[in-house]
């Protein structure tokens, strides 16, 4: 790793698995780990709690692969590319490197690293040639802040999906319980179905109880209540009208090769985004700021 700039004692630079460069971060409330390769947050321990994110066994680390599990960015497109088949599942950022553009240590002991995305040729070649600048803050501490600001370089208008696709430990999937989308409406990937209100939740939080893939439009904050681990982890978010609740159970898990046969029962995604109907269009110049924040607390409330 080259031409970094100046680090606080409490980042400090590393190789990774696959021999990718990496950021490990250690502040007085928790550790973590960030990939370049993807601007891909691997790890986020608060002290006193076990590790929050989940990451694949079986994951590839190696370039022009997505890491499995953590925090992918989704950029400039959410799941398939919708004209183009062939492009890859969820856009280029989470297979791009990143710049490190600053590490910043505040009064508390809290972290915050810049990484920075740009047009280049090989997006621009892409399914999405738009010019464009992404910012991408990522906060340590007690809470783990992620804000992802996406500017428009263009003379003309652009459409994007986003999401930060967060794997979450859990220590049993049918045991969770997700609040918080309680009315909402969503479409349900598994069934196939594409419209904007396909279903709606129920009175009751989500729980998982086969292969779940839904997009829900709802821009509220999310409890993933977890009685095995006995803590709750609060997902909140800013500038997402869309929230993704994903799990592979068996047979997806199955057929894909860097997720282990055995591992879809200790994750959850929870990720905030903009999907489908909740596309954000941005006049030349303008940006749009993706924020989400993880809380985790000891203890479950009174999950239904």
């Amino acid at each position: 790793m080259t031409d970094l700039p100046a680090l606080p004692a409490s980042v400090r630079p590393a190789t990774g698995h696959g021999g990718l460069a990496s950021l490990r971060v250690e502040t007085p409330r928790a550790t973590a780990e960030v990939y370049l390769h993807g601007a891909h947050v691997t790890a986020w321990q608060p002290r006193g709690h076990a590790p929050v994110l989940w990451t694949s066994a079986a994951s590839r680390y190696e370039a022009g692969a997505p890491i499995r599990g953590g925090v992918p960015i989704c950029f400039p497109w959410f799941g398939p590319h919708p004209l183009d088949p062939a492009a890859p599942a969820h856009g280029w950022a989470r297979t791009t490197a990143w710049e490190l553009r600053g590490a910043q240590e505040d009064a508390s002991g809290d972290v915050t690293l810049e990484l920075g995305l740009t047009d280049s040729d090989a997006t621009r070649a892409s399914a999405w040639p738009h010019r464009f600048a992404a910012t991408y803050r990522v906060t340590v501490g007690e809470v783990l802040r992620l804000e992802l600001t996406v500017t428009n370089r263009e003379d003309t208008d652009v459409t994007l999906t986003d999401a930060l696709h967060t794997y979450l430990a859990v220590g049993d999937v049918h045991d969770v319980a997700v609040e918080g989308l309680e009315g909402a409406a969503y479409v349900d990937k598994v069934a196939g179905t594409g419209g904007p209100a396909d279903a709606r939740q129920g009175d009751g939080p989500v729980r998982f109880t086969a292969e779940t893939d839904r997009v829900y439009a709802s821009e509220a904050t999310v409890r993933v209540v977890d009685p095995v681990l006995g803590r709750t982890v609060t997902v909140a978010k800013d500038g997402s009208r869309s929230t993704v609740v994903w799990n592979p159970w068996v047979g997806k898990a199955r057929a894909m090769p860097d997720f282990g046969d055995d591992e879809w029962p200790g994750t959850v995604c929870v990720e905030a985004g903009n999907v489908g109907e909740a596309a954000v269009r941005l006049a030349p110049g303008a940006a749009h700021r993706l924020v989400q924040s993880l809380t985790v607390t000891a203890g479950t409330g009174d999950a239904a």
